[in-house]
C-alpha cells in the first residue's frame, strides 16, 4: 500500500517544522512521498525537509485557493491513497497506524476518505495550552462523517471518481467535496482515535476575524452556494450557512427600522429591532460563560454573512473546475 502525503502551506512556517516532524515520525516505516505545496508566500524561512518531500514553490501571482493548491500536490505525490495534512497540523502516530490497516481492510469496499479527531492548541509569547479537545465535535468512536477537514486521508481513485477539490472556491471546499462523495455513495470515515493536534495562535481574536477576510477564506459560503444554486445539495448548504444568513437578516431589518424610524419621525421602530442583536449578544454570553465571547460570536457570524454575500457576486477563484492534475496522477 503506497501513500502520497500533500501539506498546502498558508503562511504558516511558523508551524510546519512541527508538523514535517509529525509526519515523518508517524509514517516511519511505510512507503509514502510527500508533496510540500508552498500556495501563499509567509515571512518564516522554511524549514529543512528530507529527501522524501518536494517542494512546490509558491505562485507568481495571485495565492493558490485550497482546493487548487491541494490538487497540485496531488498530481505530485502519487499513491494509492493521498493523506492531506494541513501546514499547522501535528500528525498523531496511532492515527496513522489505525489508518493504515483501515486502508488494508478497504480493497473493493466503498470506503473512500479517513480522518480522525482533532485537538486545538494555541501557541503565543506566554506559552502553549490546548483548546477544543475536538474542534469539529467527531466524536471519539469510529462513525461515518459528512466531510473531513484539515487532515483527511482519500483513495486517489474514489477521489478522481468525485472530481476532486474544487479549484474555485476560497473555503468551504471539503464540505463541498463531501457532497459529491456522498452522492457518489462513497463512504468517509472517522477513526476513533486522535488524529493529531492543530495549532494556532490564540482564539478567538480579533485578528483571526480579520485575517479571515483578508485571505478571502469568508467568501466560499456565498461562492459555493452560488454554484450549487438549482442544484441537489444546495438545502444542505442553506442549512449549513444558517447562522450567517439570519445574522445578515438581523442587520438588514436593522437598515429597514432605521429607514423607518426616519420616515415617522420615531425611534420606536429602530429601538425595538436594538433588542435583537442586545438579545443574542445576551444569549451567547451566557453559553459561552462571557460577554466578550458572545462579542465575538455575533462578530464571527456577522463577518462570514457579509463574506458569503460576497462571495455570491465575486467570481470565483482560480481554475475552471473539480479535477486539476487529478488525470495526470
Amino acid at each position: 500500500m503506497t501513500l502520497g502525503v500533500v501539506i498546502p502551506c498558508y503562511r504558516q512556517e511558523r508551524f510546519l517544522a512541527r508538523t514535517l516532524g509529525a509526519i515523518e515520525r508517524a509514517l516511519d516505516g511505510h512507503a509514502w512521498r510527500g508533496a510540500l505545496v508552498m500556495a501563499a508566500p509567509g515571512s518564516h524561512p522554511l524549514p529543512a525537509s528530507s529527501l522524501r518531500w518536494q517542494v512546490i514553490a509558491p505562485p507568481r501571482s495571485a495565492p493558490l485557493t485550497p482546493g487548487a493548491a491541494r490538487m497540485l500536490g496531488f498530481a505530485a505525490c502519487g499513491g494509492e491513497w493521498v493523506l492531506f495534512v494541513d501546514a499547522d497540523v501535528e500528525l498523531e502516530r496511532a492515527w496513522a497506524e489505525a489508518a493504515g490497516a483501515a486502508m488494508g481492510r478497504a480493497e473493493g469496499a466503498a470506503l473512500a476518505g479517513l480522518g480522525g479527531r482533532l485537538e486545538e492548541w494555541f501557541e503565543d509569547a506566554a506559552g502553549e495550552r490546548r483548546g477544543a479537545p475536538d474542534m469539529y465535535g467527531v466524536g471519539e468512536s469510529d462513525r461515518r462523517v459528512d466531510y473531513l477537514a484539515t487532515l483527511a486521508c482519500y483513495r486517489r481513485e474514489a477521489l478522481i471518481a468525485a472530481g476532486g477539490y474544487d479549484p474555485r472556491l476560497s473555503s468551504e471546499e471539503d464540505f463541498e467535496l463531501g457532497l459529491r462523495m456522498r452522492g457518489l455513495g462513497l463512504e468517509l470515515r472517522s477513526l476513533g482515535v486522535r488524529a493529531g493536534r492543530h495549532w494556532s495562535a490564540p482564539r478567538p481574536s480579533f485578528e483571526e476575524h480579520a485575517r479571515r477576510w483578508r485571505t478571502g477564506l469568508c467568501f466560499g459560503q456565498g461562492q459555493v452556494l452560488r454554484l450549487y444554486a438549482g442544484r441537489p445539495g444546495f438545502g444542505a448548504l442553506l442549512r449549513r450557512q444558517a447562522l450567517y444568513l439570519a445574522t445578515l437578516a438581523i442587520w438588514g431589518m436593522g437598515v429597514l427600522a432605521f429607514v423607518a424610524s426616519l420616515a415617522t419621525r420615531s425611534a420606536r421602530p429602530f429601538a425595538m429591532l436594538s433588542l435583537l442583536p442586545l438579545a443574542v449578544l445576551a444569549v451567547m454570553g451566557a453559553r459561552k460563560g462571557s460577554g466578550w465571547l458572545g462579542l465575538h460570536s455575533l462578530l464571527a457570524w456577522t463577518l462570514n454573512g457579509l463574506g458569503l454575500a460576497v462571495g455570491l457576486f465575486r467570481l470565483p477563484g482560480r481554475g475552471d473546475g473539480p479535477v486539476p492534475g487529478g488525470r495526470a496522477c
